[in-house]
């Protein structure tokens, strides 16, 4: 089922949580579909406050999708290899997404161990680079819708596991905040002793907003 663009024209702090189960899809040129169940994200929030988001200093040539309208992909290259796939969120100008950090292969599990030379397991997408890797995402997708086309996100979320909220991973700067979210002890989130440091997380109206902000006022004043 595909999501509206409101799922996205929301807080990503709203939205990340939420993806948790929902489906990435990939579809090939020569028909092939590969589809994966969502199980980690990160949070990076547009409104001034997340020194670790790329929209922090403000638009540039690189980041100009986060700035567009929700419900688009963000592709950029990392450290000059890897590449990483974000979902814009909040309203136009605000240039919030959500990076996708980790998926569990559901279809087409032969194709993505080719695309990325590796046995077929649950570590074949735990990571942002290897989830790109696997579903043959490239910097042509940055801009792309994410409600349709051949590479798309689809709802509603499907999950029985809990949630659980932790610092976010490979960032130097407010990497503390409990923006990452991930199904607790699914076998295809990464492995990272920053897991040991999540907490439980529940779903509900106002529940992100709330839990995180409190979160941000500890770190900034740690750093004060």
């Amino acid at each position: 089922m595909r999501l509206p663009r409101s799922f996205f024209a929301r807080s990503a702090l709203e939205v990340a949580p939420e993806l948790l189960g929902c489906r990435l899809i990939r579809e090939l040129d020569d028909g092939t579909r590969l589809v994966g169940r969502i199980v980690e994200v990160e949070a990076y929030l547009g409104d001034g406050s997340d020194p670790a988001s790329h929209a922090h200093r403000g638009e540039t040539a690189r980041n100009r999708s986060m700035f567009g309208r929700p419900g688009h992909f963000y592709v950029y290259r990392s450290m000059g290899i890897h590449r990483c796939a974000n979902l814009v969120c909040e309203p136009s100008g605000r240039a919030a997404a959500v990076l996708l950090r980790a998926v569990e292969p559901l279809a087409g599990e032969e194709r993505m161990a080719r695309l990325r030379g590796v046995p077929r397991g649950p570590g074949l997408a735990n990571g942002p680079g290897k989830l790109c890797q696997a579903f043959d995402i490239h910097l042509a997708h940055d801009g792309a819708p994410a409600l349709r086309g051949e590479l798309r996100v689809e709802g509603p979320a499907r999950r029985d596991e809990p949630i659980v909220a932790g610092p976010r991973i490979g960032i130097s700067r407010a990497a503390e905040l409990p923006y990452r979210y991930f199904l607790a002890a699914h076998p295809c989130v990464g492995r990272s002793p920053l897991n040991r440091r999540a907490e439980p997380f529940a779903l509900g109206a106002g529940d992100a907003q709330r839990v995180c902000s409190a979160d941000r006022i500890a770190w900034e004043r740690r750093i004060s």
